[in-house]
C-alpha cells in the first residue's frame, strides 16, 4: 500500500454531519462535525426527517471548516470517501449525493465506505492495533463481534440478533424517563453505587457469538413495575429522581453487559490462539466501566486491548477516512452510480 493519497471524508449515516481530510504519507489532518443532539433531545430520539434536513442545511461548511483545518484546498483532493451504508436513507442520500456531485465536478475517485467498517477500524486512528485481532463494535444501532486479519480483511464472527447494547442503554434510560441521551447519565448513576450487581438481570448465553439485548431490556422493565416505579397506564416512570432503585437499575446493567461482553471474547480468545489484541470500539466504547472490564479480561489473558478516544468512538468522519485511505491505496474505487446500501 504506498499510493499517496489525500482523501476528504463525509460521515451522514445517522444524526452526525461529518467531515475529515486524511494525507497518506502524514494521517489525520483534520476533523470537524456538527452534532444533533440537542435537535432530538425532545424527542427523546433521533428523527430520521429532521436528520436529513440538518445535513442538508451543515454539510457544505462542515466541509469547509474541515478543508482549512486541514490546510488543504479541494484541488488538494485526490479521492472522496462517503458513508454509503448501513444508516437512516435520508441521511445517507445527503452525504453521498454531496460526495457524487464533488467527485464528479472534481474529475476523482470516490469510495463508498460501509460504516461498520469504519467503526472496526477506528482503533487505527490512533493506534496500530497488530493482526489479527479481535474487534468488538457496540452501538445504538450494531452490536458485533469482528475478525479482523488485514486491512479491509474483516469476518464477522457474532451480530446482535434484536436489539444492540447502545439500544439497552438507550431504552433503559427512556425507561427511567432520563434525558437523551441518557447512556453517560446511567454511567454516573451506576458509579454512585459502585457498579454492584444488584439485581442480577439474565445474561444471554449464545453457544455462538451472537447478541441478543432484548430480553435484558425486558427484564429490566418487569423489574421496574414489579418494585412499584412504573406506570403501565401511562408508560411513564413513577420513581423519585433521587431514588436508590434508579441506581441499581444502571449499575446491574453495566454489570450484565459487561458479563455478556466478556463472554464472547474469551470465547474467541480461546478459539483463536493466534489473536494477539483485542479493539473495542462505536459509542457504547465510551463507556469507561465497559472499557475497563474488557481491558482487564483481556490483558489478564496476555493480549493486547485497544480502544480509540470517546472523539472517535461516537460516529465520526476520521474513521471513514482512514478506511477511505487504505481502499485508495488498494485501487478499490467505486464509479459515479454509488448508491446506499451497497457498493457500485
Amino acid at each position: 500500500m504506498d499510493a499517496q493519497h489525500t482523501i476528504l471524508a463525509l460521515e451522514t449515516s445517522c444524526d452526525e454531519t461529518a467531515a475529515a481530510v486524511y494525507k497518506t504519507s502524514i494521517g489525520l489532518l483534520a476533523h470537524v462535525f456538527f452534532s444533533q443532539t440537542a435537535l432530538h433531545k425532545k424527542y427523546g430520539g433521533v428523527v430520521p426527517e429532521i436528520a436529513s434536513r440538518s445535513h442538508i442545511e451543515k454539510i457544505r461548511s462542515v466541509v469547509d471548516e474541515a478543508l482549512q483545518k486541514s490546510g488543504c484546498s479541494l484541488s488538494d483532493i485526490t479521492a472522496i470517501a462517503v458513508t454509503n451504508r448501513p444508516g437512516l436513507p435520508g441521511s445517507l442520500l445527503t452525504g453521498v449525493c454531496f460526495g457524487k456531485a464533488l467527485a464528479y465536478s472534481m474529475n476523482i475517485p470516490i469510495i463508498g465506505i460501509d460504516h461498520l467498517e469504519g467503526h472496526a477500524f477506528s482503533s487505527f486512528i490512533e493506534h496500530t492495533p497488530p493482526f489479527p485481532h479481535i474487534c468488538l463494535t457496540a452501538s445504538g444501532g450494531h452490536t458485533s463481534l469482528y475478525r479482523v486479519d488485514g486491512y479491509g480483511q474483516w469476518t464477522t464472527l457474532g451480530t446482535t440478533q434484536d436489539d444492540a447494547a447502545g439500544e439497552a442503554f438507550d431504552k433503559t434510560s427512556k425507561l427511567l424517563d432520563m434525558p437523551y441521551p441518557g447512556g453517560p447519565i446511567l454511567e454516573k448513576l451506576a458509579e454512585s453505587v459502585g457498579f454492584e450487581d444488584f439485581y442480577s438481570y439474565p445474561r444471554t448465553k449464545h453457544l455462538s457469538y451472537d447478541f441478543s439485548f432484548s430480553g435484558l431490556k425486558t427484564a429490566i422493565l418487569y423489574d421496574l413495575i414489579e418494585r412499584g416505579g412504573y406506570d403501565t397506564a401511562t408508560k411513564r416512570c413513577t420513581l423519585a429522581d433521587d431514588s436508590p432503585i434508579r441506581a441499581r437499575i444502571a449499575s446491574s446493567l453495566h454489570r450484565a453487559v459487561a458479563d455478556i461482553f466478556t463472554q464472547r471474547i474469551e470465547k474467541a480468545l480461546k478459539e483463536y490462539p493466534d489473536i494477539t489484541a483485542v479493539t473495542f470500539v462505536g459509542g457504547v466504547a465510551c463507556n469507561q466501566y465497559l472499557k475497563n472490564r474488557l481491558r482487564q479480561s483481556v490483558e489478564k489473558r496476555g493480549r493486547l486491548f485497544f480502544s480509540p478516544s470517546p472523539l472517535y468512538c461516537t460516529d465520526n468522519a476520521a474513521m471513514i477516512a482512514f478506511v477511505g485511505h487504505y481502499k485508495a491505496q488498494q485501487q478499490q474505487f467505486d464509479d459515479y452510480t454509488l448508491d446506499i446500501g451497497r457498493p457500485s
